[in-house]
């Protein structure tokens, strides 16, 4: 902060000393999570201190305490999950199986070293386990070393295998892999590395006098291969091989020591999914590369013609009658294959699709045609035998939607393909509950509603139980179990199995109120609002405004399924209970509230429209009677760190302090201060900020230039 916005700043209307800097230490020491929070909290604290600053009946720590669970998965074949957890800074991994599912932590890692755990895997019968230590690599190839070890830091598969007593498990290394797959009987992993597949096993004995880091590919083809997908016998391996201008999709048989290339053509093949009988594979084809391509450049800049002088092709890609995508199934053994399904030439509709599952007789996709987000759709595959004649009602047909409105986030498959288990918002627009369709045909019905917020299902063999995350206004995210019902039968409600610390302060949560607002063009926009639990009539507090990052996020009412936003929604909870109105808004370009609002094509770098419902957002505050008008804050992480900039240099008058994590805050260069580009960036507005502002920023982050803080420190 310069002298200058120092000088200016109107003094707040307290006996607090008008000081900046830092709070004293928290009472106790936390880990890095709740270190940033505690900063976080000290600077607005200082810098709007209001009457009941800093009072809240519990402590950051005590609000961070919980263990956060992600990455849940279940057995194919046996009665048991898994998932891995985040306490306080420490990672690890944590199993629990029929018929009580008690809760069993499996690995024993108690440094807060900031060393990633992701990418959890389990074999069919549930008794191996599979993971990633270690973060993935930046622009520059490096692995994040956040506790800077002198050795450096690492990419690794770890595995569990677990026994009748869970809980005398013990993780081993099995190799430094990238993107590795378990195979489904649990002995082997598939992973790529300098553009080859390479195969390692899992246990500890087959391990035993072998290094999987010096072993040669499991074989060797031209291109860049990866993305390795087991057959269900775990005997084959398809894979995709990218060769610059098209790619192929193969299938190598390590029994038979072949690799076979399904239906091989000069296009791009991709997203292999076998079928359940593993005798087919099928996959999306895409047009190959045209002589003159565009040249690379943002995607909201490019052309939507070509140059109509040139001929139809040079520059744009298509198939023969002008589709641009198709999906293919081909024999695994021969490579024969067959076209499935296009999409209509000059439509949009399908052509964002990136995977494909085959579940029972159905391919399932995820796309967003017309104005819903993130929909999935079913689409049957002929049998291998059948006549021309089915293949050809399949390829005239339209994908039949599973869902309908709302999004669509996570999905799972009952293991006898009969059914998907999705979350969605549909019909609780700022929440999620767990919903079941039939893959076949038929309505879909809802499993889960009221307050709670239910999220990644997974199915457990039987077919009828189900686990998931759930969380809600005072409930952190949390492990639970519960019965889908059948026909004539009824849901039951999820029951949860994990358990909060005693510090959790779950009685002294609000719950926060749904709110609409309405921006200056007319625009609809939802928000939360957190109110202090000691708001006195006529009493003025300070209030805070929430800006979630993305944009492609929405804040819920309740805690977030995404370990920041938890965060951020605990520290919202915190900033509430310290006696501060607290707002988080939805701007345009997040998701959640339908493709319209979020692809608006004035947003961010085109004109920053977005920054219309931060504003809003910021005088519905200060008009509140409740609000001193002249103690609002903001603060946000990525894209929420460039509103916080935009909104401190635009409105320094609304907006009296703020924390920017990770801001981008000058799109483009600086040549053109006219230019759209500029005009949208926060730094167009840099002399009217005279507000105060605390900047943090890794600068090991893999969104937003480092140089973006760098840039701003020396304007400011």
């Amino acid at each position: 902060m310069s002298d200058r916005s120092r000088s200016r700043r109107r003094p707040p209307p307290t006996s607090t000393p008008p000081t900046f800097g830092f709070a004293p230490p928290p009472r106790r020491t936390g880990p890095r999570g709740t270190l940033l929070a505690s900063i976080l909290a000290s600077i607005l604290v200082q810098a709007l201190p209001g009457p009941a600053a800093a009072q809240a009946p519990f402590t950051i720590e005590d609000v961070l305490s919980p263990p956060f669970p992600y990455d849940l998965v279940a057995a194919r074949a046996a009665d048991r999950i898994a998932w891995l957890s985040y306490e306080e800074g420490r990672r690890n991994v944590h199993t629990a199986a029929a018929p009580d599912f008690r809760p069993i932590r499996l690995t024993d890692w108690d440094d807060d070293d900031g060393r990633d755990l992701t990418g959890l895997q389990i074999s069919d019968d549930g008794a191996t386990l599979l993971f990633v230590r270690g973060h993935t690599p930046n622009r520059q190839g490096w692995i994040a070393n956040p506790a800077s070890d002198p050795a450096g830091a690492k990419r690794e598969a770890w595995a569990l295998s677990i026994g009748a007593d869970a809980a005398g498990a013990e993780a081993w290394r099995v190799a430094e892999a990238w993107d590795p797959a378990l195979s489904p009987d649990g002995r082997w992993i598939a992973y790529t590395r300098d553009g080859q597949v390479h195969r390692a096993p899992v246990s500890r004995d087959a391990l035993a006098g072998v290094d999987p880091d010096t072993l040669p590919p499991l074989f060797t083809v031209f291109g860049a291969n990866r993305w390795p997908v087991w057959s269900p016998d775990s005997r084959r391996i398809a894979f995709v091989s990218h060769r610059d201008d098209h790619a192929f999709v193969g299938v190598h048989d390590a029994t038979a020591g072949t690799v076979t290339y399904l239906a091989p053509s000069v296009d791009f093949d991709g997203a292999p999914a076998w079928s359940p009988d593993g005798t087919r594979v099928a996959f999306l084809r895409r047009p190959g590369e045209p002589f003159d391509p565009p040249e690379e450049r943002p995607w909201w800049e490019r052309s939507p013609e070509p140059d109509t002088a040139l001929p139809d092709g040079m520059e744009r890609a298509g198939f023969a009658g002008g589709h641009r995508l198709e999906i293919w199934v081909a024999d695994a053994a021969t490579g024969a294959g067959h076209r499935l399904w296009h999409t209509d030439a000059g439509s949009e509709a399908f052509t964002d699709l990136r995977a494909l599952d085959w579940v029972g007789g159905h391919l399932v996709l995820r796309s967003e045609p017309g104005d819903w987000e993130g929909q999935r759709f079913a689409l049957p595959v002929p049998p291998a035998d059948a006549p021309p004649e089915a293949w050809t009602e399949v390829a005239r047909s339209d994908p039949r939607a599973l869902t309908t409105g709302g999004i669509v986030e996570h999905a799972a498959y009952t293991a006898d393909g009969r059914f998907m288990i999705y979350d969605t918002n549909a019909g609780d627009i700022d929440r999620r509950h767990l919903w079941r369709v039939p893959i076949a045909g038929g309505e879909p019905e809802r499993l889960t509603g009221g307050e709670t917020l239910e999220t990644w299902p997974v199915a457990l063999p039987d077919g009828e139980r189900i686990a998931l995350l759930q969380a809600g206004p005072a409930l952190p995210q949390s492990v639970a179990v519960m019965r889908a019902g059948g026909p004539g039968s009824a849901a039951s409600s999820p029951r949860v199995i994990t358990s909060l610390p005693a510090a959790f302060p779950r009685g002294a949560h609000v719950t926060p109120e749904p709110v609409l607002l309405t921006a200056p063009d007319g625009r609809e926009i939802h928000a939360q609002l957190f109110l202090p639990p000691d708001l006195e009539p006529g009493e003025r507090r300070p209030a805070l405004l929430f800006l979630h990052g993305g944009p492609r996020r929405q804040m819920l009412l309740g805690y977030h399924y995404m370990h920041f936003y938890h965060m951020a929604y605990a520290m919202n909870q915190y900033f509430a209970a310290a006696g501060y109105v607290t707002l988080a808004v939805n701007y345009r370009s997040g998701i959640g509230y339908g493709v319209d609002f979020r692809d608006v094509p004035d947003y961010g770098r085109r004109g920053a429209s977005e920054y219309q419902d931060v504003l809003a957002a910021g005088l519905y505050l200060r008009e509140r009677p409740d609000v001193d008008r002249e103690q609002v804050g903001l603060w946000g992480l990525s894209y929420g760190g460039i509103l916080t900039a935009t909104g401190l240099a635009r409105n320094s008058d609304v907006f009296r302090a703020g924390v920017d994590m990770a801001g981008v805050h000058l799109y483009g260069g600086a040549d053109d201060p006219e230019s759209t580009l500029y005009r949208s960036s926060a730094v167009a507005d840099v002399d009217r900020w005279t507000s105060p502002v605390l900047l943090i920023h890794g600068d090991d982050d893999r969104n937003v230039d480092f140089s973006q803080t760098v840039g701003l420190v020396q304007l400011l």
